[in-house]
């Protein structure tokens, strides 16, 4: 049996891990740059998922150095996306087999390719939400040659947004639930996943929908 000390220290420890993700701790920063630039090559990496927590971590502090902490956020999933830009343009072979060797790596290369003629850089500030679809988009447009003049400043515009959305998440969830972080953890999490599926699933509605009339 579980006694009323073991979940004490259970709780102690859960607290402990949000404590440990503070405005001034530099570990903080160090991971507020690298999963998120990690994540556009490895996407199974869960830069959203630490950066809502940095945002429950910080639920009730003021500290001006939280802005530099999402700025940080936003830093590396901007190299994140450049990263993939370059192998995308200059690792091109190994980029097919690595990302779309398979039939769904095909379908989703053959989406992010319609859909960039077709919206450009609106498409690389979406697709950040979209699973799976910023590794696809930011590989596609190295691969394809997208403009740089173009893809660097969308990117630099996708990873504030994304940085804002999710520490912001982060924050409400923390602040709702104070005495409890991994409550406000988990709702916050919840919400994100929620979000993304509808923007999935308006995606596939959408592509559903246009192939329906070509065929029509």
């Amino acid at each position: 049996m579980t006694g009323p000390a073991s979940r004490t220290q259970q709780s102690g420890a859960r607290v402990s891990a949000f404590t440990s993700l503070q405005v001034g701790s530099p570990i903080s920063y160090v991971i507020a740059v690298v999963i998120p630039a990690l994540d556009a090559i490895f996407p199974v990496l869960p830069s959203e998922t630490v950066l809502i927590a940095l945002g429950v971590a910080t639920a009730g502090s003021a500290d001006p150095r939280i802005a530099l902490l999402v700025l940080c956020a936003a830093a590396g999933a901007f190299l994140g996306d450049n990263l993939c830009y370059v192998i995308g343009s200059r690792f091109g072979p190994f980029a097919e087999r690595r990302f779309f060797a398979t039939g769904k790596g095909a379908r989703r290369r053959a989406w992010a390719e319609r859909s960039l003629r077709r919206f450009g850089g609106r498409l690389i500030i979406v697709c950040r939400f979209v699973p799976g679809g910023r590794t696809a988009v930011t590989l596609c447009c190295g691969l394809i040659g997208y403009p740089r003049r173009r893809f660097l400043p969308a990117t630099a515009a996708a990873g504030l947004i994304w940085a804002v959305y999710a520490f912001s998440l982060g924050r409400l969830g923390g602040r709702a639930f104070e005495d409890r972080p991994w409550v406000g953890f988990l709702v916050a999490f919840a919400a994100a996943i929620v979000l993304s599926a509808l923007i999935e699933a308006a995606r596939r509605l959408s592509s559903r929908l246009k192939a329906s009339h070509r065929t029509g």
